[in-house]
């Protein structure tokens, strides 16, 4: 059984427009936020990294052998096939990228998230993790089967069903329940009319174009006695964000001979951002051409909200879970603008200072990125530096430099990487 996922725009506007925002009482449930006794925690050398897992355990939902799984499925009275976006959320509850998660947010849990960016039990949260559906077929009870074409991928037990509070859930966590914004567009016009609280049971990761390594695995890379510094991006890397990532090391914040962790988002994310295979592509050909020993690499399959300030709450939670110990919070970072007026959402620094105050309390030291243009006189230095200095500051907007590319001009090289553009330009 197929069971699509959609909501007319026309009906999503009008939900966006004419709801009033209810207020939610207390929350004391836990719901799925909490790894019990009986879950599949990992305890052994590769959670021997410097951090410690959000929550203090690492989940691992993955059956390990075929008769298990071939057991967990015959349990099974329906099967789905998983949006793009829902692959991408099943995954992350499976490894252990969500922990504490075990599962897709039940009602009071979501409610938790939504309104205080916390889990019933106060551990903070950035964005809910829900299981979207229209199906009136599908209740609480079941348990279903969940596809990526004919390859299972993990079995849910439903505990709840609930009508969520969408223009709630957008003005909480994007700020504006207006669709103009992209993840607002995305809740109203993608997302099913139900949400599905559940236990989630992993069968087998995706097969994707590119390697996504679990926590554990991404661990067991990483040393241990050093500090560790995410940089997230959603874009091929240029000139500018190597330097930034690069010379994040050097911050006061970061510890003695630390090391950065490139972990780009390969999911789904803007309409008009590269693919996510094509972005891979760029990252394998420019880890090659720099080959830096105090740079690592990883991809993470993860789907874009662009959700500003909470947005970076969720990617540094996440990245925790992968062993980091620092993340680099670039300006106006999961931003995005008004389809209909171009402004942006949110400000430039508005990411910045929510990581700043949930620095604490989360276990994550956010290390700002710095503004960084290029001279003529002195290559990548500061703007402050740059105009202390009377530098000549060269410029390039990612308008013309997409213009360079499609007319096959060259790029010049303080911009982007040689390797890089040819990747972009082979998949135009």
């Amino acid at each position: 059984m197929k069971l699509a996922v959609a909501l007319s725009l026309i009906a999503g506007a009008a939900a966006f427009t004419s709801s009033t925002p209810r207020a939610f009482t207390n929350v004391k449930s836990v719901g799925f936020s909490k790894v019990s006794s009986v879950e599949s925690v990992i305890n052994t050398k590769l959670e021997m990294a410097k951090q410690v897992p959000h929550g203090g355990a690492l989940v691992d939902l993955m059956l390990k052998s075929d008769d298990d799984k071939a057991a967990a499925i015959a349990k099974c009275t329906a099967e789905l096939q998983l949006t793009p976006r829902q692959l991408c959320d099943v995954e992350l509850i499976m490894n252990g990228a969500f922990s504490p998660l075990t599962g897709f947010m039940d009602e009071p849990t979501y409610k938790s998230v939504v309104e205080n960016m916390e889990l019933p039990d106060g551990l903070i949260f950035g964005l809910p993790v829900v299981f979207d559906t229209d199906s009136d077929e599908l209740q609480p009870g079941m348990t279903v089967l969940l596809k990526d074409g004919d390859r299972p991928i993990a079995t849910v037990e439903f505990t709840d069903k609930y009508i969520p509070n969408k223009p709630l859930e957008c003005l909480k966590c994007y700020g504006t329940s207006a669709i103009e914004h992209p993840g607002a567009l995305m809740v109203a016009t993608e997302r099913g009319k139900y949400y599905m609280g559940g236990k989630v049971t992993g069968l087998n990761f995706p097969e994707r174009d590119f390697p996504c390594k679990t926590p554990s695995e991404v661990r067991a890379t990483l040393p241990e006695d050093k500090d560790v510094v995410a940089f997230q991006c959603r874009n091929p890397v240029h000139r500018a964000h190597y330097e930034l990532f690069t010379r994040a090391l050097d911050d006061e914040r970061v510890g003695e001979n630390g090391v950065v962790l490139v972990h780009p988002t390969c999911g789904p994310t803007q309409a008009d951002d590269i693919p996510g295979d094509v972005r891979y592509k760029t990252y394998v050909v420019l880890k090659e051409e720099t080959a830096n020993p105090r740079t690592f690499w990883e991809y993470l399959p993860y789907s874009m909200h662009m959700a500003g300030p909470r947005e970076a709450i969720q990617h540094m939670m996440i990245r925790k879970n992968f062993g980091c110990t620092h993340f680099i919070v670039g300006r106006d970072m999961a931003g995005s603008k008004s389809s209909v007026t171009g402004e942006d959402f949110y400000g430039p620094y508005e990411a910045q200072e929510m990581a700043n105050k949930m620095s604490e309390r989360l276990g994550v030291t956010p290390v700002p990125s710095l503004n960084l243009v290029y001279t003529e006189e002195k290559g990548y230095v500061t703007d402050e530096e740059a105009k202390a200095e009377g530098l000549e500051i060269k410029k390039l907007s990612g308008t013309k430099f997409r213009q360079m590319l499609r007319g096959g001009e060259d790029i010049p090289e303080w911009f982007a990487f040689k390797s890089v553009v040819q990747v972009l330009r082979e998949n135009q």
